[in-house]
């Protein structure tokens, strides 16, 4: 490997995964997995192949696509887990197998019941087992930061001489401060028998919110590829922001010394892909990819950008991605123009889910003038997951309100193929939407959060809503746009509602195995 050059590991697709509500089908998975190829990511955790079908078939499907970044599957050390996942990264040009054990005296005792010499016979039995299955395999020690340093040495050396090539140091609970990462790393390095031969790797939490600091500073403690999600996304506070380590080490170029071969100016695409699917919104402040990153307010720093960009800002926007969003379509663009543009923003449609779409974006021009980028990034966000025929459709919807009337919805709903028509009062017009979309799907779903944007400026914007639902342990979220936003919003509840019919689905066919955190 290039010692001038970090390899990034996104682990959207398994750890970013995690987050509640996050949870991901085949052809959403598959959405990111293109956008981190494209983005010239170099290895890609597609998943945890053994914790359910649906898992397998996903990291089988992007092993099968994907050719230009390495496809990782995860594995715990038992024999069932490598197995399947060598079968299901079959198809990958370069697979990698990432297995795992707890190497912490408190894990060890309370979780895996297993003394220490047990943990390293486990490691060099199950490392081995992965090295005659794949030839790239990474071992990860969970919960390195708080093991016995000398014990934790063992265990990476057992590994490497048992044929890992990649050697994971996870701040599995975000309890590490960056000085004391940047040493635990080095001393590996310089004491581990083989370590110059491999390379080391860092997964932080962001539990304290050091992911990142912990992420630059293993770096400089010798570690040569740092795992990482888009937009941080993950268990708890979340992982790693890869938009944020990538934009550190090019902005500081001459204190590290390395770069990446991420392109960045795909940043804020893949940001805003990840929000759609996941439904978790980042803030406005958010580094790199909020909406407030490169908004100047203050007088003082609006006159210091005329004169010069440099005084208040270290790096361009054009750099992750950003612009004004050119407008290059209207309603009277053709299909062929369409098709093109969408290609240029990196989607590879189907002819029926181009169809479907350009149907969309003819009635969006009907009710907007100008048509952004934003505009169709939006719109195919809607019916092109592939995901079946939905229990639940909208088609007609009518609301009525004001000061004079109390709100009411009417709505004419399809459930599987029938059509409902039922009208219902609530406290306000979405109230009023939800309260009868309820009654009309009996369902019981909870509304844990509701968030609204407006996509572009004018008031003829296209409106963004996304919702989070909970049901019986069950987390999903839902996306709607439209320029009504009372439509949108009742387009984003049902695609939640959905999405937790699907849930169930899966549930009832197959056994889910708890997905691990490293």
């Amino acid at each position: 490997m290039d010692q001038g050059m970090i390899r990034i590991f996104d682990t959207t697709l398994r750890d970013g995964e995690q987050s509640p509500g996050a949870s991901m089908q085949k052809e959403e998975k598959l959405q990111i997995a293109r956008q981190l190829e494209k983005m010239g990511v170099d290895v890609i955790e597609a998943g945890f192949p053994v914790a359910s079908p649906d898992d397998f078939a996903a990291v089988a499907a992007i092993a099968s696509e994907v050719r230009n970044s390495s496809i990782c599957a995860l594995s715990r050390c038992r024999p069932e887990d490598l197995e399947t996942a060598a079968r299901a990264l079959s198809g990958a040009a370069a697979p990698r197998i990432h297995l795992f054990i707890a190497t912490s005296a408190l894990h060890m005792e309370k979780k895996l019941g297993l003394s220490p010499e047990a943990v390293l016979e486990t490691i060099d039995r199950s490392v081995r087992r992965a090295a005659g299955l794949v030839g790239d395999v990474e071992f990860s020690a969970e919960d390195a930061t708080r093991s016995d340093r000398d014990f934790l040495a063992r265990a990476v050396g057992v590994a490497i001489a048992a044929g890992a090539r990649t050697i994971n140091i996870p701040d599995t609970v975000g309890y590490a401060l960056p000085s004391e990462f940047r040493e635990l790393v080095a001393f590996l390095v310089a004491t581990v028998p083989g370590a110059r031969e491999v390379v080391f790797s860092a997964h932080c939490h962001n539990d304290l919110g050091l992911a990142v600091a912990n992420s630059l500073a293993a770096i400089e403690g010798g570690a040569r590829q740092i795992e990482c999600t888009i937009n941080g996304i993950g268990e708890r506070a979340g992982n790693a922001a890869m938009e944020e380590v990538v934009m550190a080490l090019k902005v500081r170029r001459a204190a590290f010394g390395l770069d990446t071969r991420v392109r960045s100016e795909e940043f804020i695409r893949a940001s805003r892909l990840v929000q759609t699917i996941t439904g978790m919104l980042v803030q406005p402040n958010k580094a790199i990819v909020g909406a407030n990153a490169f908004a100047h307010e203050s007088g003082i720093h609006q006159d210091g950008l005329l004169k010069d960009k440099r005084t208040y800002e270290i790096m361009l926007p054009e750099q992750v991605g950003l612009s004004e969003g050119a407008l290059v379509l209207g309603k009277h663009s053709g299909r062929h123009a369409f098709r093109s543009r969408l290609e240029t923003l990196g989607y590879r449609l189907s002819e029926e889910e181009l169809s479907q779409a350009f149907v969309r974006f003819k009635k969006l021009a009907d009710q907007k003038k100008d048509i952004y980028d934003e505009d169709l990034e939006t719109l195919l966000s809607e019916g092109t997951s592939g995901q079946g025929a939905d229990r639940f459709r909208l088609e007609r919807l009518a609301v009525s309100g004001g000061t004079l009337v109390p709100p009411t919805a009417t709505i004419v709903l399809a459930v599987d193929g029938e059509e409902r028509q039922m009208a219902g009062l609530g406290s306000g017009p979405v109230d009023a939407i939800y309260r009868t979309l309820s009654k009309l799907t009996g369902s019981s779903a909870r509304l844990l959060s509701f968030t609204v944007k407006g996509i572009t400026g004018g008031s003829d914007a296209l409106g963004e809503v996304t919702v989070r639902l909970e049901e019986d342990g069950r987390v999903a979220a839902g996306h709607g746009a439209d320029t009504d936003i009372l439509v949108a919003s009742a387009r984003a509840y049902l695609e939640a509602l959905n999405r937790l019919e699907r849930k169930k689905e899966r549930d009832r066919r197959a056994g889910v195995v708890s997905q691990p955190v490293l």
